[in-house]
């Protein structure tokens, strides 16, 4: 994470370029934390940036308060609120109790870091046929969260499932 003109920028992504016989650059596409929004900006390979120091600490996911997502500290049981814009594009693989590392940045709550794959619970989904099971058919489904993805045809409501948290997609029938 990246303090830019006193705001916290994650890099998204960059791109290092050498324009003819000038100079190097880098291009980089940032996100804001605290509003959400994605810029670009240009580098100058003298130019200075400043890092964010920044403290991660195991929390459990409470519940959603109007605009804002409440989680615990789970060795002081202190609360911290994160806005919603800032980790909306993650809760979709939270349930309630889940513990995750949220990021702090000057005391406040600023991002959340979710391990690889999760595991979820389907919600709703239509029954297979029979018939589609020869080749490699799949069907939407909710997940116990809300969200919606393709799974394969023999996924079944109740059944557990490991979903990509940078996708979204559908990695596996978890057994138990």
């Amino acid at each position: 994470m990246l303090v830019i003109d006193g705001g916290l920028f994650v890099c998204v992504d960059f791109h290092h370029g050498t324009p003819g016989n000038k100079r190097g650059n880098v291009q980089a596409k940032l996100k804001s934390l605290a509003a959400g929004s994605t810029v670009t900006r240009k580098f100058s390979s003298t130019e200075r940036i400043e890092f964010a120091f920044l403290e991660k600490i195991w929390c459990e996911y409470l519940y959603q308060e109007a605009d804002a997502y409440v989680f615990m500290d789970t060795e002081t049981y202190e609360q911290h609120h994160i806005n919603a814009s800032q980790v909306a594009d993650q809760m979709p693989f939270l349930v309630e109790n889940a513990r995750v590392q949220v990021t702090f940045f000057e005391g406040t709550a600023v991002s959340l870091e979710l391990p690889g794959t999760v595991e979820l619970v389907i919600a709703q989904t239509d029954p297979g046929l029979k018939g589609d099971s020869v080749s490699n058919v799949f069907k939407p489904a909710t997940l116990e969260t809300g969200h919606e993805l393709k799974v394969p045809n023999h996924i079944n409501i109740g059944d557990r499932v490991k979903v990509s948290t940078q996708t979204g997609e559908f990695q596996g029938r978890v057994t138990s």
